[in-house]
């Protein structure tokens, strides 16, 4: 029987880990869905000796050497050997008059380090056979160690249906062969876009977690980042690109500030601005004048970007440029309309021209079928009937709201609320 801490510790690895175990070990086999079996043999092993063992000093490693030992046993085993040797030779250019030795190739093919196993994987599971739903969904999956739970409540469809749907993109790439690559040339195009969003969500992910009992979630955030410069570093003339890692970096700059004392979320204006990372709002503020340097019309992670900008700016809350957000978010809502976006621009039009006005563009875009479930919606209402003395229509509100998170701390933050403990502008808010 496994101890509830030692459990706990080694899910912490495995979601820290498994992404990096997957994408190392698909590089071997060519197929991202059997790659994640290894990884869950791996992960399987450890849960069977590391509660007598102990944890190792680098359980990551010991994850990784553990997939790719089972991975180069089923390599040998593959009825398919010798057609592999010959990929393998060609790949690595072995000589043309030698018989390679296939120890020595699958060891080179483990060791190489060149180009980025994770961003392989994401394009990989991008690939045009999928739909964007799938594509989005099994990336998730492989690279953010999400659980099928929470990607499909991020999809707002029930898990057996999200499930299936990752089972038959895994079986889809596996039958088509798809190369585990970065595609080059005019096969790149198609699937950056999808890589972006892709990258997007997983960073969101870490940054405001849709649930369990952490508010955020830095590892999540740190591969999405890496991921975004890589990319920047691939495409440099791709605006949209740079847009995307402009506005994670100084989205990243309030990490230390969101969490207060016991994990408790802290909102945009109740935050110690001093906390703020003044190094990557400053990496921040340089990819966004690269968007401006290489022209054009901003695409939507430009002109979110340049709204996080806005904030970063400021010195104050009270400093913030809100008439330019509102601009922004309605360049936004022409661009790429969405009920969320346009919640977005009520908390600005809110802090511009008075909690009614906000209110009313709420209401407006509460019914959309999409926000049913948003517990955002609730929190800005009551955030804004607070603020217009409504206060037993903004409890109920709060309360509503914190019925319709999954994440733990955020949830107690909403019952505060309801409560009445609390100040105003210490909800989530959708701004």
């Amino acid at each position: 029987m496994i101890s509830p801490d030692i459990h706990r510790a080694i899910e912490a690895v495995w979601r820290i880990e498994s992404a990096r175990v997957i994408a190392g070990v698909a590089r071997i086999v060519g197929d991202v869905g059997l790659a994640e079996d290894l990884a869950q043999d791996a992960l399987v092993a450890a849960l069977e000796q590391w509660p007598a063992s102990g944890i190792p000093d680098n359980p990551g490693a010991w994850l990784m050497g553990t997939a790719k030992h089972h991975a180069i046993d089923l390599v040998r085993r593959r009825t398919t050997l010798a057609r592999k040797q010959e990929d393998i030779a060609r790949e690595l250019a072995v000589a043309r008059d030698t018989t390679p030795d296939l120890d020595e190739e699958v060891a080179e093919a483990v060791d190489d380090d060149i180009g980025d196993d994770l961003l392989r994987l994401v394009f990989t599971a991008c690939h045009p056979l999928l739909s964007t739903d799938a594509r989005v969904a099994l990336t998730l999956r492989l690279l953010g160690g999400l659980t099928t739970d929470e990607i499909a409540r991020a999809f707002l469809v029930p898990e057996p249906t999200m499930a299936q749907r990752i089972v038959r993109a895994k079986r889809t790439l596996s039958e088509a062969h798809v190369p585990f690559e970065v595609p080059t040339g005019p096969d790149l195009a198609p699937r950056l876009a999808s890589v972006l969003q892709v990258v997007y969500l997983v960073f969101n992910e870490g940054y405001a977690a849709t649930s369990g009992d952490d508010w955020v979630r830095p590892g999540l955030c740190e591969d999405a980042l890496r991921l975004g410069r890589v990319l920047a570093g691939l495409v440099p003339d791709e605006p949209e690109v740079h847009g995307l890692v402009a506005l994670m970096e100084i989205q990243a700059s309030r990490m230390r500030a969101r969490v207060g004392p016991g994990g408790r979320p802290i909102p945009l204006f109740e935050q110690q601005r001093g906390r703020w990372d003044q190094l990557l709002i400053g990496r921040g503020l340089a990819a966004l004048s690269r968007v401006e340097a290489l022209g054009g019309t901003m695409g939507p992670y430009a002109l979110q970007a340049a709204i996080a900008a806005c904030h970063a700016r400021a010195r104050t809350p009270e400093e913030t440029d809100w008439p330019r957000i509102v601009a922004l978010y309605d360049a936004l809502a022409q661009l790429t309309p969405s009920p969320v976006v346009e919640l977005n621009r009520a908390v600005a039009v809110g802090m511009v021209y008075g909690p009614a006005e906000g209110l009313a563009l709420v209401d407006a875009v509460a019914t959309e079928p999409a926000l049913a479930r948003y517990h955002l919606v609730p929190a800005v209402r009551a955030d804004f009937l607070e603020k217009l003395g409504r206060a037993d229509e903004a409890r109920a509100e709060f309360a509503r709201a914190a019925s319709m998170t999954l994440n733990g701390p955020e949830r107690e933050l909403l019952l505060d609320r309801a409560r009445g403990r609390g100040s105003p502008g210490d909800a989530p808010s959708a701004g």
